[in-house]
C-alpha cells in the first residue's frame, strides 16, 4: 500500500463504524483526515478517537446546497470517501414508499451529491460503499440490493466521466457496527453466530476489513471502475 503522507482525505460519514474506522486507518497512514457527520457531537467524540491534527465537517449530504457549498469552500481533496447511509429495511410491500424514498435519498442520492460536487484532485480517488446484497439480495430487504446495484452502477459510470480522478466501490458483507446496536444484544450475538457458521471466512466483518479495503482502492493507481467485494465469502456461501 502508497503512503498517505499529507494527502487530504474526507470520510463522508466518518464519526462511527466503517467511515470512523477508515478515517483511523487514512490517519495512520499519514493522510489529513477530515471526517463529515450530520452530528457535531459524533464528531467530537471521533476526532478523540482518530487524534493528530484530524478534522471535523458538520454535513448533511441530503443537503445538496449545503454538500456544493462546503466543496466550494474547501481546496481540491485528494481522496473521498463515502460511508455514510441510513436506510429502512423490510420487504416491498411491507415497506412505507417515504422510508423506502427516504433510503434512496440518503444512500444513493446523497452519494450522487458528494460525486456532483467534490473537487478531487487528478489521480485521487472517489470510494463509495454498497453491499453484497447487490449481487445476493434477500427476499426481505430488496430495497438494499437495489440501492447497492445502483451506486456501484454509478460508481463505473464515474468512472469514465470523472477521469483521471479514479473511482471505485467497496461491498461489504455482514460487519459488525453501531447499525446493530438496536436489536437486543441475545438476537444479534445469535445472528452474527449463525452468519459466521455459514461463511467460509468462518467470522463476521470488522469496520478495520472494509477500511483496508477503502484504503487499497485510495492508493491502488491502477484501481478505478471496480467493485472490491469484502464479504468472507457470503455471495459464494
Amino acid at each position: 500500500m502508497q503512503s498517505l503522507t499529507d494527502q487530504r482525505f474526507l470520510v463522508v460519514g466518518g464519526s462511527s463504524g466503517i467511515g470512523l474506522a477508515t478515517a483511523v486507518a487514512a490517519a495512520g497512514a499519514g493522510a489529513r483526515v477530515t471526517v463529515a457527520s450530520r452530528s457535531r457531537r459524533k464528531l467530537d467524540d471521533a476526532l478523540g478517537r482518530i487524534g493528530g491534527d484530524a478534522q471535523g465537517l458538520v454535513l448533511d449530504m441530503t443537503d445538496n446546497a449545503a454538500v456544493e457549498q462546503a466543496f466550494a469552500e474547501a481546496a481540491p481533496w485528494d481522496h473521498v470517501a463515502v460511508t455514510a447511509a441510513e436506510t429502512a429495511r423490510g420487504p416491498v410491500r411491507g415497506l412505507a414508499l417515504a422510508a423506502a424514498r427516504a433510503a434512496m435519498e440518503s444512500k444513493f442520492w446523497g452519494a450522487y451529491q458528494i460525486a456532483r460536487a467534490a473537487r478531487i484532485l487528478p489521480g485521487g480517488s472517489l470510494t463509495f460503499v454498497s453491499g453484497f446484497m447487490a449481487e445476493r439480495p434477500s427476499g426481505a430487504a430488496v430495497l438494499q440490493g437495489a440501492i447497492n446495484a445502483a451506486l456501484e452502477g454509478l460508481a463505473r459510470g464515474l468512472a469514465l466521466e470523472l477521469a483521471p480522478v479514479r473511482v471505485n466501490t467497496v461491498s461489504p458483507g455482514l460487519i459488525e457496527t453501531p447499525l446493530w446496536s438496536g436489536m437486543p444484544e441475545a438476537d444479534r450475538a445469535d445472528l452474527f453466530a449463525r452468519t459466521a457458521e455459514r461463511l467460509p471466512a468462518r467470522r463476521i466483518g470488522q469496520p478495520e476489513d472494509i477500511a483496508n479495503a477503502v484504503l487499497f482502492l485510495a492508493t491502488t493507481p491502477f484501481a478505478t471502475g471496480s467493485t472490491l467485494r469484502v464479504d468472507g465469502g457470503g455471495v459464494i456461501a
